[in-house]
C-alpha cells in the first residue's frame, strides 16, 4: 500500500504563497489518482484539487486560479502551489491517493483510501 507524507506547510501573510509537497512510498504512484484536501477547525474536510494519472486536473471553485496541483511520478511526488492565499485557506492540508482510474479527479473524501498525516497552513 502507498504511504503518503506531506510537507511545506507554515504560516504566511494574506496574499502570500506556499508550496506543499507529498512524497509517496510503498508503491509506484504513476497509476494513482492523487488529491489534496483540507480541513479547517470545526469544519468538514473538503477537496481542494486532484490530478489523475494522465495529468487531468480538477479544482474546488474556491481555489481556481490561485492553486495549481502537479505531479512528478519519477520523484513519487505531488505538489500544491498555493498563491494569493486568504485567511479562509487556513487549515490542515492532506494528501490522498486512490488506485481506481478515472477521467476527472474526484474531490470527494470517500473516493480516496490512502491518506497522509497532514501539514498545517495558517494564513493571517
Amino acid at each position: 500500500h502507498v504511504q503518503l507524507v506531506e510537507s511545506g506547510g507554515g504560516s504566511v501573510q494574506v496574499g502570500g504563497s506556499l508550496r506543499l509537497s507529498c512524497v509517496a512510498s510503498g508503491d509506484t504512484i504513476g497509476r494513482y489518482c492523487m488529491a489534496w484536501f483540507r480541513q479547517a477547525p470545526g469544519k468538514e474536510r473538503e477537496g481542494v484539487a486532484g490530478i489523475e494519472s494522465d495529468g487531468s486536473t480538477s479544482y474546488a471553485d474556491s481555489v481556481k486560479g490561485r492553486f495549481t496541483i502537479s505531479r512528478d511520478n519519477a520523484k513519487q511526488s505531488v505538489y500544491l502551489q498555493m498563491n494569493a492565499l486568504l485567511p479562509e485557506d487556513t487549515g490542515m492540508y492532506y494528501c490522498a491517493a486512490r488506485s481506481q482510474p478515472g477521467v476527472v479527479p474526484p474531490l470527494v473524501e470517500t473516493s480516496y483510501n490512502r491518506w497522509g498525516q497532514g501539514t498545517q497552513v495558517t494564513v493571517s
